[in-house]
């Protein structure tokens, strides 16, 4: 729970700085980068800081990784949440729900906005479902190595999981 609400006040405050806009000229193209700003800030700024502790978990493995494809994947996977899909308040509702009240929680996503149910029932949507929303935009870009590593971020780990994912799950545990 701590890291929870580490995370809340992260979000909060979150900002990009101009370090940050060069990092993601460097890693992304103009299409990759329009996924990523579609994302709330808060989500832009924990993916930025996936991607910075990717990259330093990258530097202490004594093992293969394709750097460039765990960056990439780390800026990018989270873009199933998009602004008004799933902000700050929306995602700690989702995320009280789901340790609360998973089952429920789970019956009640759903994609309609209409209305504070509707909106409610779309923030848990979200919340359940942004991997696959997520590897869908992706693949349309022709990012499927990429796709595939968004879509499968959350789920449990396997032996014969890449290490690009063990890591990309590994830095965003620690964000």
């Amino acid at each position: 729970m701590i890291m929870r609400i580490r995370q809340f006040f992260r979000a909060v405050r979150a900002h990009l700085t101009e370090k940050d806009g060069r990092y993601l000229s460097e890693h992304l193209s103009a299409e990759e980068q329009e996924l990523f700003f579609a994302m709330h800030r808060a989500d832009q700024y924990h993916a930025l800081h996936v991607a910075y502790t990717a990259e330093r978990l990258t530097e202490e493995q004594s093992i293969p990784v394709d750097q460039e494809l765990l960056i990439r994947a780390a800026l990018l996977h989270d873009v199933g949440r998009v602004k008004g899909d799933l902000d700050i308040w929306g995602k700690v509702f989702a995320v009280l729900a789901g340790t609360f009240c998973p089952e429920m929680s789970r019956k009640r996503a759903g994609e309609k906005t209409d209305g504070l149910s509707g909106r409610l029932a779309r923030c848990l949507y979200v919340y359940y479902h942004h991997p696959e929303l997520g590897a869908k935009k992706l693949r349309a870009l022709g990012l499927l190595r990429e796709a595939e590593l968004a879509e499968r971020h959350h789920l449990r780990e396997r032996p014969e999981d890449a290490i690009e994912l063990r890591l990309l799950r590994r830095a965003d545990e620690m964000n």
